[in-house]
């Protein structure tokens, strides 16, 4: 795959997000082992990746171009950082999400970020003012921020030492860097109250704040996936009054960028540039500078023509026209339309409320705003100007069918359940999987959905020291969320790890025998109607696990919950080990099994 994207080394993650201290990683083609030394964290890992590679590039082809794609895990969740960094900032944000967001509009207009007439809209009923919080509260959503900005500042940190190290080696100079800071605007999926493990959100849980509370020295750390309160979000994007997920405004979509080349952008008075432009934009940019054309055909497939347009001319005209004229919004519904100064939006649902009721796409209420004049979207114009309104939301048609956005899918977490959501999964319906020793890093996606269904797991494994016979033989996700099925010194367990709040252990008595054993798991799916009300439109109920050795019923537990969205995003199903995080807290990643695995076959159970 690396080779096949253009690039002659990837060393990172490819799931959505991962564990910053028990990352799942790949070096090229190939999943490596998850670092286990002691103070490890993936951005600095990242960092002393990049650096190396400068410098053998450096070395051996100093007058040949580079190119790298360095993009961090953060800020996006799992907030976590090293515990220096974090508490730098401690009490720096005791006065709360809405005097930061006055105090930040303030600073934005003394450094003519913003205009000087710029209103700030009002922040959402949903947010509550902070003035309205408990001391408890205040106390958890401080710790969350901290958390946040040391994340951050690491981060800016080990950008940094990139930057010195191109410095040394003479390359700045003449090194377009293009910087993007964020995770498309803040991000509100922390809900109204944050949380100590983030995969909370993707399965429709509500964390409890108690919960929290009691674990918030673990915030930012190796035992918490966390995030921050919506309010912060809405904080750190002023002066618009949404974030993350709310594509159809500008607190949704639209990031800090700073571009450096020195020899490139001529310098003046005017740093600032206020043209027009959009992610999509940056690598017609960069063909532009580089003097390429745009690629017709790469490994032999036709390629779909670049959407985006170059603004390197800014580079030299601070006051260049801007190229970007239209330019389309949407995600699960929240959509709007850019066009000449003119922006058209529907706010259909907050992100963090995904699981409510709102409008359908049809009674959804447009807005109108001309951000000439209304730099922030503060007022509102569609009943004022009818006319344009209606022709900003024909543009959105046409826009919306030349981009293959028609039809909507305002679904949000019902969309990652490939089951749920309709579509066929990556293993053809297949309803059954046998694995062999050996594979591992299987994503959630290319495994058995067995989510909110029964299921059999049957394994033979082999031992010729029964009483010394330990670790896992099959496992999926890690410590936020998983199950595992494991051996402790002879003896079979069954594990279920629901978002590190409830683990359930269905032990064996009995133990192994020398030789083959056949170890088998029966879950059954909300038997007898005892699975509970489950915690998003009805999944994720819990079920009755049976443990068997050899045909003998073993073990029985009622498992109370049962994850119904996802495990995670990128840890996902071993056998043999428990590579990233450790699903059960019994033992210690990765585990590995010291016997021998025949076959692991997993079944699903109509």
């Amino acid at each position: 795959m690396a080779r096949a994207g253009g690039l002659r080394q990837v060393y990172g993650f490819f799931g959505g997000e991962t564990d910053q201290f028990q990352p799942v990683l790949v070096d090229g083609m190939t999943r490596i082992k998850t670092p286990r030394e002691e103070g490890y964290h993936f951005t600095t890992d990242m960092t002393d990746q990049t650096i190396q590679w400068l410098n053998l590039q450096k070395s051996y082809n100093p007058d040949k171009p580079f190119f790298i794609y360095y993009a961090p895990g953060a800020v996006h969740a799992p907030h976590q950082a090293p515990r220096e960094w974090i508490d730098r900032f401690k009490g720096k944000f005791s006065m709360g999400w809405d005097k930061l967001r006055e105090q930040t509009f303030e600073r934005q207009k003394a450094a003519g970020i913003i205009p000087q007439d710029t209103v700030l809209p009002p922040m959402p009923d949903r947010v509550p003012r902070w003035d309205s919080l408990t001391a408890d509260e205040k106390k958890i959503f401080e710790r969350q921020m901290e958390v946040y900005a040391g994340y951050l500042a690491h981060t800016d940190h080990e950008i940094g030492r990139i930057i010195e190290t191109l410095k040394k080696n003479g390359e700045f100079d003449n090194t377009l860097i293009f910087y993007i800071v964020g995770d498309n605007g803040a991000s509100g999926e922390g809900n109204r109250n944050g949380s100590l493990n983030s995969l909370a959100f993707y399965n429709g849980v509500e964390e409890d704040p108690q919960f929290v509370l009691e674990n918030i020295d673990e915030l930012g750390g190796e035992d918490s996936f966390g995030h921050y309160a919506a309010g912060w979000s809405i904080a750190g994007d002023t002066p618009f009054a949404w974030n993350k997920g709310m594509a159809s405004d500008y607190g949704g979509s639209r990031n800090g960028m700073v571009v450096s080349w020195p020899k490139g952008i001529r310098q003046g008075e005017k740093s600032l540039r206020e043209q027009w432009t959009h992610v999509i934009d940056v690598a017609p940019t960069i063909l532009d500078v580089a003097d390429l054309p745009e690629p017709d055909l790469v490994e032999g497939v036709e390629q779909i023509p670049m959407a985006g347009v170059s603004f390197a001319d800014t580079f030299k005209d601070a006051d260049a026209k801007s190229k970007h004229t239209t330019q389309y919004f949407e995600l699960g519904g929240n959509r709007g339309i850019y066009h000449d100064g003119w922006l058209a939006r529907v706010v259909h649902f907050p992100l963090w409320e995904d699981t409510k009721v709102f409008n359908t796409l049809q009674n959804d209420k447009w807005e109108l705003f001309d951000t000439t004049k209304d730099w922030a979207l503060a007022n509102d114009l569609a009943a004022k100007n009818p006319e344009k309104l209606k022709e900003m939301q024909e543009l959105f048609d046409e826009e919306a069918e030349k981009y293959h956005v028609y039809p909507i899918d305002d679904r949000s977490l019902e969309r990652m359940n490939a089951e749920t959501a309709g579509r066929p999964d990556a293993l053809f319906g297949k309803k059954s999987l046998t694995l062999y020793a050996g594979a591992q890093g299987i994503p959630e996606n290319s495994f058995l959905n067995i989510k909110n269904r029964s299921f059999d797991i049957n394994a033979i494994i082999h031992t010729d020291d029964v009483a010394n016979t330990n670790g896992v033989i099959i496992a999926q996700g890690g410590n936020f969320a998983g199950w595992s099925l494991y051996v402790k010194d002879g003896k079979p367990i069954f594990e279920y790890n629901w978002l590190s709040y409830e683990y359930t252990k269905v032990s064996s008595d009995v133990p192994l025998k020398e030789g083959e054993n056949e170890i088998t798991v029966k879950f059954r799916y909300d038997e007898d109607g005892k699975g509970g009300e489950g915690n998003i439109n009805g999944l994720g109920k819990g079920g009755h696990a049976y443990l068997y050795v050899n045909g003998k019923l073993a073990a029985e537990k009622l498992i109370p919950n049962t994850i119904a969205v996802m495990f995670s995003l990128d840890d996902g199903v071993g056998v043999g080990e428990d590579e990233g995080g450790a699903v059960s807290k019994d033992y210690k990643a990765p585990f590995v099994f010291n016997q021998e695995i025949e076959s692991v076959t997993t079944a699903l159970v109509e």
